[in-house]
């Protein structure tokens, strides 16, 4: 269902809205609007503004193309710190369901409250796993930090390890999922940048030495694509979490949480029958149970007999079947499948 010029994040899947527009959601009464900002591939600003259709257009920062989520959170950091040298700022990724909102939002608030105390921490908050993923990181949980509980020092990041190891971090009560979103200074982060990765944020100098000059487009353009590509847990949080400059906090976030990375996690978005089939859209199960259908076409009717854990997707371009446990092969098929379908 997503395409290069749609990504999943665009796919108005959940209640029929996007992932996008529930992420946007989440920040009511938290962010003002005045104060939100949306950075993405520039190739994706037209549908964006089209899905936020109240989003400010000046407030979203396009990428020319997809250097990782150090350069993007880099990129950020350098356009709010021409207006704000103080600017703290939430990275909140729209891969995600979270409910309830109002414990998201006091988990948000304690996490700004740490770094606007010390403008050299940097904040990542903490999912309690519920099974021993091997598709997540995971952060070690240290100390509590006095005045800001649950709140917590963070002893180490560590990235998708294998399941035995993953069991041994959910028995022991230390290890939290990292959820991928946090809370940085600008300045803090283009240190910490400047340190650690300095390829970047000498890239980054230089985008925003031109950004409000007529050249600016020219010079992102130009110097962005060149930028090494990598993740900020790798690149920034790991080494941070070792560094005596820096202070690595993790804020546990009580919440329901899923990460919509794979059609049964999307499935779970969805009421199951009496049998444990999920549907969205036309669909009838004679003899079936646990299978998750999904149609885009409101004309088409999926229908089944006998299956059983299966993952069923039907669009107009396309058509999947496979069995749930081999949903995270979908990535393997698309590399083999031909240009003209993707």
């Amino acid at each position: 269902m997503s395409r290069a010029g749609r990504p999943k994040q665009m796919v108005p899947l959940v209640q029929g809205k996007s992932l996008l527009w529930h992420a946007a959601s989440r920040l009511d009464g938290l962010v003002p609007p005045s104060q939100q900002w949306i950075c993405t591939g520039e190739s994706h600003r037209d549908l964006i503004l089209e899905d936020l259709n109240e989003f400010d257009p000046n407030r979203l920062i396009g990428e020319p193309c997809p250097r990782d989520t150090v350069n993007a959170i880099a990129l950020t950091a350098a356009v709010l710190m021409l207006t704000d040298p103080n600017a703290v700022f939430a990275v909140l990724t729209a891969d995600h369901l979270i409910t309830p909102q109002e414990q998201f939002a006091a988990c948000i608030k304690t996490g700004f409250a740490l770094v606007e105390e010390d403008p050299r921490r940097m904040v990542t908050f903490g999912i309690e796993p519920t099974f021993p993923a091997t598709g997540f990181g995971y952060v070690e949980l240290g100390d509590s930090i006095s005045g800001h509980e649950p709140a917590c020092t963070t002893v180490r990041f560590v990235e998708k390890p294998d399941e035995a190891t993953a069991q041994t971090y959910v028995d022991s009560g230390r290890f939290k999922w990292n959820s991928g979103m946090f809370v940085f200074s600008a300045r803090g982060y283009l240190d910490a940048l400047e340190r650690l990765v300095p390829e970047s944020a000498a890239g980054m100098r230089t985008i925003a030495a031109a950004w409000n000059t007529p050249e600016g487009g020219e010079v992102l353009a130009r110097v962005y694509p060149t930028l090494p590509k990598v993740s900020v847990d790798y690149a920034i949080m790991e080494p941070a979490s070792q560094d005596k400059h820096i202070e690595v906090c993790t804020v546990p976030m009580d919440v329901e949480w899923l990460d919509v990375g794979s059609w049964t996690a999307a499935g779970e978005t969805v009421d199951p029958d009496s049998d444990g089939n999920r549907s969205f859209g036309a669909a009838t199960h004679l003899g079936s149970s646990n299978v998750i259908s999904i149609s885009e076409d409101p004309d088409h009717l999926i229908a089944t007999i006998g299956c059983e854990d299966l993952v069923i997707v039907h669009t107009p371009r396309a058509t999947l079947v496979c069995p749930k446990d081999q949903v995270q092969r979908v990535k393997d098929l698309h590399g083999i499948i031909d240009e003209t379908w993707r």
